[in-house]
């Protein structure tokens, strides 16, 4: 019998726990006076923290795999979104609401991640894998967010976070350098558990470990994205799947215990990614004075499929005209021309229903774990669609 004796060093106090009525709050360190970051503004909570060094490390990943700025938007210890910098196209920038903007790669990295599911992302924690600049600042100080990670910070951005919320805005620097214990412990209920951490890295060869299907090709552009999407399910509370495409997440469904009910959720907010980019979506004549996060709630609300007469009231008072609605024959067509999507999940399809419903909306490119008494039946159903899969081996689970 293994008997491991540990001693906690209190750090500091948390406003409160997972609840409000959760109190006696605080955080420790096993035994070394060392934490992986500096509180520069602000007091935060036990989720804010648990979103903090869940964002970071996903960032950090990404930057390290792909040698590009990363950020991430969390939100209840799962990503809503990530990106590494990549340019927008004017169409991006319309739909970010960024198109008047000078974006620096870091705020371009940050404008895709929180434009993943920006409805999803209000009140985010937010992850940065490199230096806060004035120009990542700017776009923060104008969205909704709980706080922000990152390993350093611009004397001209951090006056400007600090700023925010009447001064509350959570401010935390990073250690880059730091490591954390191979051992993790964690205790629900009375029980104590441990495992070593999940310190396997994903690159380019692990997750192409072994292409199953008869197409066989995987584009540069198709494997960044299935890194992008691959090392933001580490991150992901399970079940959970990714869609990627062009540098960022375009849908990330988490948490569900059904994998199908995984896809079908990250489907729809890729498919609202999309719709949000269609010219009747672009073109809606919002009045002046009606603000971001408005603008972004009427955007989705115009892609639903049943308005009741009140939300109709409510879209038309933001409009200087009226909007015709937007139908289901016309958003099946403008769908179907969304391609070379990547899709990363985080263990295996037990069913080929799966790859059915990923072949509506563009996946071109697969990867997963394998491993299911099906795989046959999965493989089968990927190269009637003409995709390409690879199994990786690896599963990640998080909780």
């Amino acid at each position: 019998m293994t008997t491991i004796k540990r001693f906690y060093l209190h750090k500091f106090d948390l406003r409160y726990g997972i609840n409000p009525h959760q109190n006696s709050a605080a955080i420790f360190t096993q035994g070394i006076d060392n934490l992986p970051f500096t509180i520069i503004n602000g007091q935060p909570s036990y989720i804010n923290i648990l979103d903090a060094t869940n964002a970071w490390q996903l960032v950090k990943e990404l930057d390290e795999a792909i040698k590009l700025p990363a950020a991430t938007s969390f939100k209840h210890v799962s990503p809503t979104g990530a990106a590494i910098s990549i340019d927008l196209d004017e169409t991006l920038l319309h739909v970010y609401d960024c198109k008047d903007l000078d974006l620096s790669p870091i705020a371009t990295a940050y404008v895709r991640a929180r434009g993943t599911d920006p409805s999803s992302s209000y009140g985010d924690f937010i992850g940065i894998s490199r230096n806060v600049d004035l120009s990542t600042a700017n776009i923060i100080k104008k969205s909704v967010s709980d706080g922000i990670i990152a390993p350093g910070f611009d004397e001209k951005a951090l006056k400007i976070l600090k700023e925010k919320k009447g001064g509350k805005y959570i401010i935390l620097k990073v250690n880059p350098d730091y490591n954390p214990p191979e051992i993790e412990f964690r205790e629900v209920n009375g029980i104590v558990f441990s495992q070593s951490r999940n310190s396997l890295k994903i690159t380019k060869e692990s997750i192409l470990d072994k292409v199953v299907t008869k197409n066989s090709y995987f584009t540069e552009e198709a494997c960044r994205d299935l890194l992008v999407a691959t090392i933001s399910l580490k991150y992901t509370q399970s079940n959970s799947v990714a869609f990627a495409f062009n540098g960022q997440t375009i849908g990330i469904g988490a948490g569900q215990q059904n994998r199908l009910d995984c896809i079908k959720l990250a489907s729809k907010k890729s498919k609202n990614w999309f719709l949000r980019q269609h010219p009747k979506i672009l073109n809606l004549p919002f009045r002046k004075q009606v603000g971001n996060v408005d603008r972004t709630n009427a955007r989705n609300l115009c892609i639903e499929d049943d308005l009741s007469t009140s939300e109709i009231r409510i879209l038309q008072s933001l409009f200087t005209d009226s909007f015709s609605k937007f139908s289901k024959e016309e958003k099946k067509e403008w769908i179907n021309k969304l391609s070379n999507v990547s899709l990363s999940s985080d263990a295996f399809f037990p069913f080929r229903d799966n790859i059915d419903h990923l072949s509506k909306i563009g996946v071109k490119y697969i990867v997963q774990p394998g491993g299911s008494h099906r795989d046959d039946e999965v493989i089968s159903a990927t190269n009637e669609y003409g995709i390409a899969m690879s199994f990786s081996g690896i599963r990640l689970f998080h909780h």
